[in-house]
Formats: C-alpha cells, sequence, structure tokens
C-alpha cells in the first residue's frame, strides 16, 4: 500500500522522502509496484522513514536504494536521483566497495566500519571522506537474506578535527620537553626561604635581581608583602590561596604567576617548594625555588589561541579562497571577452575606413546637389557613430592606443564644468568637490574626460534627471588592507576621481555584471551597454583601479582609482593648422585588406602624392631593399606573413637615407603599446581616419624626418604614381575604377545592405548605383507605406530609397506618432522597426491591423528574423537587419510589379 505523506503515528513520518517513496514508479524495478509489497520490506522502509539517523534499505541483488530523510541530506546533489537506483549505478566510484557489502549480507553476514576512509566525488571532483558504516541484512518474507540495511555517518570533520588535535598535541609535548632541558640548563632565577612565624623572606643573589631588590635586603629577610607586590594583581590571590593550603597541609607548593620587571613588564615564572614543620607539626620553614617560564607560558598562551580561533580562521581561509577564486573566474572572462571584442572592433574599423574614405572622395565630387551632400553627410555621421562604437570596444579591451600627459584634475576638472551642465540639463544639480593641493595624474585627456561624462550621464538616467550629482577628486594614500583581493592596486599614493548620484541605486546581482560590455538596465534602443565597460578598461589600461559602490534607494558611487605622478603638469599645444598637401613624395602603404589599402591609395592620391603598394610585409620588404626612392612607409600595425610591421619598420630607418614610418590600426594589440602607451618614437593613425588627419599626419612625419618639400602648403599636388605605376592622374582614377569592378565582392549586382545607419554600412558605391537603376515615380497613384523607424539617418535613407521605387512613404519616429495617421488614410504597407521608444513595432502592427486588416506588415529587427515577438502576427513578414534592395523588391514585389507596368 502507499505510504502517506502525513504523519502516521510515528516520528519522522511526515518527512519528504515517504511522499517521494510512495509517489515513485516501481514498477520499473524488480522490486514491482508498491501495493505488492511484501510485509518485510514495507515494515522496514516504514522503520527507516521514522529514523533521524541515515539510513538506506538495498533490495535485491542490484541492491535499489530506499533511503529516509537524514540520507537525502547525505547524499547532496544526487538525490533525488538515488531513490530507486541500484547502489552501484548511483555511487560508481566505490562500485567494488558496495558489491562487496551485496555479496557479504546477502550471504547473511555484517560488516562494520569505523572511520572508513572513501572517495567520493562532490560537486563533480574527488573528495577524501570518512564514515562510519553498519550494514545488517534483512531478511524477506521467507526468511532469506532479500536487502540490506545501512546505517551511514559521516565523521569526517570529527576525523579531521581529531588529526590536527593528535598534531597540536604533539607540538605541546615537544613544547614541554624543550621547557624541561632549558629548566635543566638554568632556567632558575632565585631560591627563597620563607620564615613561617615572623613572615620574612630570604632570597639569593639571582632571587634579588629578579625582584628588583638590594642584595643585602634580600639576603637579610624582606617583609613578605614586599615580595608580594611584584606579582601581578591578577596572580596574587591564587598565589596566597596556594601558600596558606602548602603550610596547611604539606603538601608540594607550585604555583605560576607574573612579576613585575623592571621596564614594566610581566614575565612568567613559576614557584616551587615544601613546607617544613617542627615536632608538634607548627610550620616553620618554607624553602623554594623560582623558575622562568615565561616562553612556555607564551607558547600555551598561542596554542590555546591557535585551538580557539581554528573554525574561525578555517571559516576566513575558505572565504578568502573562495573570493580569490570568484576574482580569477570574472579576470579570466573579462580577458576572454577584451579579447573577442579587440578583434571585432579590428575588422569593424577597417570596414569604415573603407565606407569613410569613399565617403569623403565622393564628397570632394558631389557638387553642390543638396540631396546627395544631405545623404553623404547622414552617412558619415553613421560612421563616426560606429567610429565611437569600435573605440568603446577597444576601451574595454584595454586595446586603444592611449597619449597619455600629465594632468592637474582641478584644471581638469574645470575644464569639463560648461560640458557637464549642457549634458545633463538644468534639473540635475552638480555639485563638485576638491581637496586641498591635489595631485597630478598621468592619463589620456580625452579617454578620461569621455570616461568622466560617461559616468555623469549614467547618474543622470538613475536620477531620471532630477537630483544631485556630486562629482570629487581626492588624494588617497592606500595600505595593504584596502589593496587586498584587488590585484590591480598595489599600496601607494592615488587621485580618485568618484561620481555620486542620489538616483536609485542597482541591485547586487545586476552590480556584479555592470562592467560587461553589452549589458545593460536600460530598454532597447537607449543604450549600447559599453559606457562602464569602456571606463573599465581604460583606467585598468592606464594602471588604475574602478570601484562601484551601489545600494538600492540610496544611490551610487564609483570611483577612479589613478597613480599619483610627481612630474609637473603637460602643457598641450593645438594643432589648428589646415590639412596640407603634398609636393610629390612616395609613399609605400603596407595594407594586406584590399578595399583599406584602395581607399588609403585614392586618399594620398588626391593629396597629390606618389603611392607604391603591398598587400604584406614580406611583399613591402622586396620595396624596402631595392633602389625605388621611398619617402615614406605607411603601414597597418596588424600584417599577415613573416615580416611584422615593426620590423619593416626598423628595415625602413635603416636605408640611407632613413624612411620614417606611419602606422595605422584599428586594433593595435602589443606590437606597437605597452602598458596602454604607444612605444616610444611611434606615430599612429588611428582606423577609421578621415582624410585631413591622413594629410597632416602625413606632413608631420615628413617634417619630423627633414623631408624637405615645398608641398608644405605651397604647390599644387603632382600626379601621383600607384602600384599600377600609371603615368597620370587620369590613368590613376582608371585603374582605382578597374581595381573595383573587377573585384566580385563590388560587383554592380550586389544587392546593398540597408539598416540603421544604411549609408554608413553600404559598400562605397554600390548604393549610388543602385539608387541609380531604381525605377522612377509612375505617373498612377502609388502604393502608400507608414514607415516607423526610430532612427532619424536609417529613417531618412529608407524613405529615400521607397520613394525612388515609385512608393509614397510616410515616415515617422514612433509609434505613438504613427497610430492617428491610421484612421485618416489607407495604407498599403506597414513597414516598421521591432524596437521603438514606447510601443513596440510588433504591438503597433497588432493595433493597425484591428483598423486595416489587408495591410501588409513588414517587421524589421538587428535581433534578425527569429526576433521575439511574442504571439504570431498572421500575415507579417520579419526581417532582419541589415536588409538589401533585393530582399526589398522581394517583399514589395506586388506593388513594384504595379509601378513598372504603369511607367
Amino acid at each position: 500500500m502507499p505510504f502517506p505523506a502525513q504523519d502516521h503515528g510515528c516520528p519522522g513520518w511526515n518527512g519528504e522522502m515517504a511522499r517521494r517513496i510512495s509517489e515513485f514508479d516501481w514498477a520499473a524495478t524488480d522490486l514491482g509496484a508498491i501495493e505488492n509489497w511484501q510485509r518485510s520490506l514495507t515494515a522496514t522502509v516504514q522503520m527507516l522513514l521514522a529514523s533521524p539517523v541515515p539510513l538506506v534499505l538495498l533490495w535485491g541483488k542490484p541492491g535499489y536504494m530506499i533511503y529516509n530523510d537524514a540520507y537525502a541530506i547525505f547524499a547532496g546533489g544526487r538525490h533525488p536521483y538515488l531513490l530507486g537506483c541500484p547502489v552501484e549505478d548511483g555511487w560508481p566510484e566505490v562500485a567494488d566497495f558496495n558489491r562487496h557489502v551485496m555479496t557479504t549480507c546477502l550471504a547473511g553476514g555484517t560488516l562494520s566500519y569505523r572511520d572508513k576512509e572513501l572517495v567520493l566525488l562532490r560537486d563533480g571532483k574527488p573528495e577524501d571522506v570518512w564514515m562510519d558504516l553498519y550494514y545488517s541484512p534483512v531478511a524477506d518474507d521467507s526468511g532469506a537474506p532479500a536487502g540490506v540495511l545501512a546505517m551511514v555517518v559521516e565523521t569526517t570533520t570529527r576525523v579531521l578535527t581529531e588529526r590536527w588535535r593528535q598534531h597540536a598535541e604533539a607540538e605541546l609535548r615537544e613544547t614541554n620537553e624543550r621547557l624541561q632541558l632549558a629548566l635543566n640548563t638554568g632556567a632558575v632565577l632565585g631560591t627563597w626561604v620563607l620564615d613561617a612565624r615572623t613572615g620574612t623572606v630570604t632570597g639569593d643573589e639571582r632571587f634579588a635581581r629578579t625582584f628588583s631588590f638590594p642584595l643585602d635586603e634580600a639576603a637579610k629577610g624582606l617583609e613578605r608583602n614586599a615580595a608580594t607586590q611584584v606579582i601581578h594583581p591578577d596572580d596574587q590571590p591564587l598565589n596566597d590561596r596556594l601558600t596558606v593550603e602548602a603550610m596547611r597541609t604539606g603538601q608540594p607548593f607550585r604555583a605560576e604567576y607574573r612579576i613585575r620587571r623592571p621596564d614594566g613588564d610581566y614575565m612568567w615564572v613559576q614557584a616551587n617548594g615544601q613546607c617544613e614543620f617542627d615536632e608538634q607539626g607548627e610550620p616553620t620553614r618554607f624553602p623554594g625555588v623560582l623558575i622562568d617560564i615565561h616562553e612556555r607560558k607564551i607558547a600555551e598562551q598561542s596554542l590555546r589561541q591557535l585551538t580557539e580561533t581554528l573554525e574561525q580562521r578555517v571559516a576566513d581561509e575558505v572565504a578568502a579562497r573562495a573570493l580569490a577564486e570568484e576574482q580569477l573566474r570574472q579576470a579570466q572572462k573579462m580577458e576572454a571577452i577584451g579579447s573577442l571584442t579587440g578583434g571585432v572592433a579590428h575588422d569593424f574599423n577597417n570596414v569604415l575606413q573603407v565606407i569613410n574614405g569613399n565617403l569623403q572622395m565622393l564628397a570632394a565630387d558631389a557638387g553642390e546637389s543638396p540631396t546627395t551632400l544631405r545623404r553623404l553627410s547622414a552617412a558619415t555621421d553613421a560612421v563616426k557613430r560606429g567610429a565611437k562604437l569600435a573605440a568603446h570596444l577597444l576601451a574595454f579591451a584595454r586595446r586603444q592606443p592611449l597619449s597619455p600627459t600629465v594632468l592637474n584634475p582641478c584644471r581638469l576638472l574645470a575644464g569639463m564644468s560648461e560640458m557637464l551642465h549642457r549634458a545633463l540639463g538644468e534639473t540635475v544639480k552638480i555639485e563638485t568637490v576638491l581637496s586641498d593641493d591635489l595631485w597630478n595624474v598621468q592619463a589620456d585627456r580625452n579617454q578620461l574626460e569621455n570616461a568622466l561624462l560617461n559616468l555623469a550621464i549614467n547618474a543622470r538616467d538613475a536620477m531620471q534627471a532630477d537630483g544631485t550629482l556630486t562629482v570629487r577628486a581626492t588624494n588617497r594614500v592606500l595600505d595593504h588592507a584596502f589593496c587586498r583581493g584587488k590585484p590591480e592596486l598595489s599600496p601607494g599614493e592615488y587621485v580618485v576621481f568618484s561620481v555620486n548620484d542620489t538616483g536609485t541605486g542597482m541591485k547586487p546581482e545586476i552590480l556584479e555584471r555592470v562592467f560587461e560590455p553589452f549589458f545593460t538596465t536600460k530598454p532597447d534602443g537607449h543604450g549600447t551597454g559599453l559606457g562602464l565597460s569602456m571606463v573599465f578598461g581604460f583606467v585598468r589600461q592606464s594602471g588604475g583601479h574602478t570601484v562601484i559602490d551601489s545600494e538600492v534607494g540610496r544611490g551610487t558611487t564609483v570611483s577612479l582609482f589613478f597613480p599619483r605622478c610627481c612630474e609637473p603638469e603637460t602643457v598641450e599645444a593645438v594643432d589648428q593648422t589646415s590639412a596640407p598637401v603634398g609636393g610629390g613624395e612616395t609613399i609605400l602603404v603596407v595594407e594586406d585588406d584590399a578595399d583599406v589599402r584602395l581607399t588609403a591609395v585614392e586618399m594620398l592620391a588626391q593629396l597629390g602624392y606618389k603611392v607604391l603598394t603591398a598587400s604584406s610585409g614580406d611583399a613591402a620588404l622586396e620595396f624596402i631593399d631595392s633602389d625605388v626612392s621611398i619617402d615614406l612607409l605607411f603601414t597597418d600595425v596588424v600584417m599577415p606573413g613573416q615580416v611584422k610591421s615593426v620590423e619593416l619598420a626598423q628595415r625602413a630607418a635603416a636605408r640611407s637615407p632613413a624612411v620614417p614610418t606611419l602606422f595605422t590600426s584599428g586594433y593595435t594589440r602589443d606590437e606597437i603599446v605597452h602598458h596602454g602607451k604607444l612605444d616610444a618614437g611611434i606615430t599612429l593613425l588611428s582606423k577609421p581616419y578621415r582624410r585631413d588627419d591622413l594629410a597632416r599626419k602625413v606632413r608631420s612625419v615628413l617634417r619630423g624626418a627633414g623631408v624637405a618639400s615645398v608641398s608644405d602648403g605651397q604647390i599644387s599636388p603632382c600626379v601621383p604614381r600607384t602600384v599600377y605605376d600609371p603615368a597620370s592622374a587620369a590613368e590613376a582614377s582608371e585603374a582605382s575604377e578597374a581595381c573595383v569592378t573587377s573585384d566580385p565582392r563590388r560587383s554592380l549586382h550586389e544587392p546593398t545592405a540597408l539598416g540603421k545607419s544604411s549609408l554608413a554600412n553600404s559598400p562605397t558605391g554600390s548604393l549610388a548605383e543602385s539608387m541609380a537603376s531604381l525605377p522612377s515615380h509612375p505617373p498612377g497613384t502609388p502604393a502608400r507605406v507608414l514607415l516607423v523607424e526610430d532612427d532619424a539617418d536609417s529613417r531618412d535613407a529608407l524613405c529615400d530609397l521607397l520613394g525612388a521605387l515609385g512608393l509614397d512613404c510616410t515616415a515617422v519616429g514612433s509609434a505613438e506618432e504613427a497610430l492617428p495617421l491610421v484612421p485618416a488614410q489607407r495604407f498599403d504597407v506597414l513597414f516598421t522597426d521591432l524596437t521603438l521608444p514606447g510601443m513596440s513595432g510588433d504591438n503597433l502592427a497588432r493595433a493597425v491591423l484591428s483598423r486595416q486588416p489587408d495591410i501588409r506588415v513588414l517587421l524589421v529587427s538587428g535581433y534578425g528574423e527569429n526576433a521575439e515577438i511574442g504571439d504570431t502576427i498572421p500575415g507579417a513578414r520579419q526581417l532582419g537587419k541589415p536588409l538589401d534592395i533585393s530582399q526589398l523588391r522581394r517583399e514589395l514585389a506586388e506593388w513594384l510589379d504595379h509601378t513598372e507596368a504603369a511607367s
């Protein structure tokens, strides 16, 4: 019969295991259904369920396991898997041991073990454990052994404690042995005799020195009270009681107490003696010896303190180890994420460089067309946003090349005052607290200002633009206690910048993840999750440390620790010169990415330089080792091949005359950046760069190398020479175009990518070519499209594209703006982003379909075609960003076919 889940009249019957045993499918085992169990089995199970001791019944030859609540606790993570499981399968690591138990007990024997040592898997790791184990056979209804009842009591803690106690006792015995040796080799501090009748004490020379008495007074005799005044007040009552007891009983006298030394400290001594009596049994003479036991008592006290604090120290060590392991795991995770994000940023910057360079060259040839200039401007702004995103990734990965200077914190914060007020708005009160005589720090000014601004904006959002923001800068001297658990920090002098808000604060589970890239608590579309990760990476790269304290309802404080710099403040010069052009110098461009290489060639050609190109360091070395005239080496840092960029620069510098090097990279790794700083003598142009930035850097390096040229702002660009070696600028342009059209990745039939900031994300040239092939507006009534996109640049680009396809597009930035338009006019297509401020795109689609059921719905998301939208929307199509023109044509074919037929 099933076991009841509630109390059945026996203690322990209201446990969880009674319910689990009743509900278990025993029919799937050799035991059969629980209703058909033998009475002996049922009685044994009832008995073990009522026991508070861990008991487990192993029934049948396989040893199917049935156990009580106490054993379930012992089983730990293996419960409830063990229930109904053969014992060898449940405990595979001790299968041989359990096989011996089953064989012995089913044959009628019993087994018992005291402190049996076993190796069990706990949390997936082998662990030494000790147990008291008792095994007895259990008979079935016929009287034959059919199972084994096991009592399991883990004694690991007691065994380890006993071993430690034995070790401590051995150390104590050794200490006592050493003490006895010391006593036998001159530890006696003097001898004394107490006259029981007069109460005077006499002593030898050593006794007089020990108690700080004159030798003649000690020899003549002193009042006993004069000697006892030197004894520690806490020890004197015991000494008096033992003295009286020895004089009454005649038993040996032995007392331990502390006596005051001349310097005021106390030392432990042991007084041994025995009173002498006359014929009438009256005490007469009480001689004794004084022994130095100070070292032994100190050792005993230390041992006693060790024993008393053992449990706490073990707990502290376990906690410290757990903290260290967690910090190691966190450091490894952040390092792995950093490597990944650094590599992504590198490739992303290469893509942005191609787009940016081509946009600038297109802008130079765009003429005065407002539409073209507006589109180029939108694309350029999108590239800037992409570059900022890549910079944040590099900051977290601690791969951004820093330009540290010595900064004065007071002047830095004073210069940021206006920027903070403008960024935070009038409703946020800003308080600045600066310590007197702030030390200087060495850091990248732009990155530090950006980090503080990021923290201030986060604080504003946490306060919902209404509260008090406090910015502090203080000097702090950190000790070892503060730096414990923070491997990035060493004791010493630091300047601490802190940003405190009066916002909502953060929960502990959120606080643990705030520095992870892309983690954000803001709604979709309102934060990249890179702000705090950028701050974390920049501060670490600068040799500092970031600490964040937050409590729900009490706000947040983020503190940036920077090592003190004792050097004077750096005076920064501002370069306000216009972008210079070249004067015919020859530049060797080394870049493995063909698109980036082509863009660099065209920009340098426009600036008036002759250009040679190489796709690897190995290929570039052939130019360096030849007699070809080269004025500047312009090389990517990370290059394929045997010859790396640094070695290439060294070989160029060894030429006569020496050839200077300008490095460029979107991800510097460790070739030219060490400890967060550019190596000495290195000039770096970070990707993506503008043409003007390239022009200034090239001229700066050429001037520094002493390459004289009237091109320093005085001469028109001369004819460039590229790797194709054309004879004129026209030939160079034709060669560039040939290179583009011959590259299958740049085919005119390739669909142009569209999405957020679509112009910035399209291969340069492809979008213009695709736009040129679009049909003009049809003479008939075009299909009406309601476009909902919160990103202004993407909205403008898509609206223009839909218009070029011959569609009548109405574009808005939110669902709240779109809904009022639906009753007023009929739309054929709803084209909406999923992630919108306020109402989401899918909910907007449901609302629009309720009013215009036949409208075509296109849902677009950066999370792909399978983005989560809840309940399915009939007839709706989900598209992933970025879109391309061919995909857009397919989705809008019904209306585009009509448009083309009408035209």
